[in-house]
């Protein structure tokens, strides 16, 4: 499976990232949030975690939002 960690999404972003996450609690919080609910999407993807299709669904959708969020921080967006 392809791992979707943040900093793996947007390598060139890695030091931007690294200081927010040292310097903005909120960052650091929606950070965590996307790492783990990717952590959980690869059990289920990976059949370590059970799960029906509905919820994997809603935690994708949720993983989708959180990196979006992330995102437009990380690019001064928001």
């Amino acid at each position: 499976m392809d791992k979707h960690f943040f900093l793996n999404e947007f390598p060139e972003l890695k030091d931007k990232i690294q200081e927010l996450k040292a310097s903005d609690a909120h960052f650091k919080k929606l950070y965590e949030d996307y790492n783990e609910t990717n952590h959980q999407v690869e059990r289920i993807e990976n059949g370590i975690e059970p799960a029906d299709d509905h919820f994997l669904n809603e935690l994708r959708m949720k993983r989708v939002k959180l990196k979006d969020e992330l995102y437009q921080k990380v690019k001064g967006e928001k």
